[in-house]
């Protein structure tokens, strides 16, 4: 169906060296501008973000350090952008959460502030997740069959329950690998194999202050097992000692441990920085 506009729509989408906002730079901006008489203008720049590229990014998107050599820095078509995107609206996937600020970002370290304000927004992941429901009911329609009022009572915890547990085993029969084509969309029927499945962070604790990080030597390096995977340890995801390994901020400022066992912190943060401390203990 063609778009209805009433002025230039820019549909676009970002690649960058990660998810900060404040560190982290563009490698690869790619639009199309879609006119309201349907025409379409499509760009893509490769960008030399000034800074390595991390290993995990250039896997997952195919851009490497030596890719971006001699390409432009953002502030070098910085200018160029803005011409082309003023007066225009904007369109992307998750772009509200991530791309338009990181676009914006990027636009102010090369002193040009582009007023998204007065733009309009679009993010298509969100106008899915509202079109698409996620909660239990819509899982257990997709996964069951039914409607969940038919079966169960609303908001009963009992009720509830017993949904879920029809959900999992659905979701076990959908994606199973003897019925199931494309590998990946197949589920093993393991515990161990499904929790990892659905973790979505990185989290020590479940508020986040603690989080698992890559163990690094003297020079920075990461540090593998014997299979190659990089070794992990806890690390701070806040304040002052952010980014560093709980276990050395222990051990050179104690005073950061009673600071936060008597702070505005979640028990379970307290709890396991203490684990840790008593584990750590053990070794002194």
């Amino acid at each position: 169906m063609k778009l209805r506009l009433q002025k230039p729509l820019v549909v676009f989408d970002l690649e960058t060296t990660g998810l900060d906002l404040v560190k982290d730079r563009i490698i690869q901006i790619s639009y199309i501008k879609v006119y309201p008489n349907g025409n379409e203008v499509r760009g893509n720049e490769i960008v030399n973000p000034g800074k390595p590229i991390p290993e995990a990014v250039a896997v997952l998107t195919g851009i490497t350090d030596d890719d971006v050599v001699g390409k432009p820095t953002f502030k070098d078509i910085a200018s160029g952008l803005y011409e082309e995107f003023k007066g225009c609206d904007f369109a992307g996937f998750n772009s509200n959460h991530f791309d338009i600020p990181m676009l914006a970002e990027e636009f102010l370290r090369a002193g040009i502030d582009f007023n998204f304000s007065k733009c309009r927004l679009v993010d298509a992941q969100t106008i899915y997740h509202k079109m698409e429901r996620r909660n239990l009911a819509a899982a257990y329609k997709f996964y069951c069959g039914r409607n969940m009022e038919e079966d169960f009572e609303a908001h009963r915890a009992d009720q509830d329950t017993e949904a879920t547990y029809r959900v999992l085993m659905g979701i076990l029969d959908k994606y199973n690998p003897e019925t199931e084509p494309e590998p990946e969309r197949q589920l093993i029927n393991d515990i161990s194999f499904l929790a990892d499945f659905s973790r979505q962070n990185n989290n020590v604790d479940f508020a986040g202050r603690i989080v698992w990080g890559e163990v690094k030597d003297k020079n920075g390096k990461t540090i593998t097992d014997k299979d190659g995977n990089p070794k992990l340890t806890e690390v701070f995801n806040f304040g002052k000692h952010k980014g560093e390994p709980v276990t050395s901020v222990l051990k050179y400022d104690p005073g950061y441990y009673s600071w936060i066992l008597t702070g505005d912190f979640t028990y379970n943060t307290k709890q396991v920085l203490t684990r840790i401390k008593l584990r750590e203990s053990k070794f002194m």
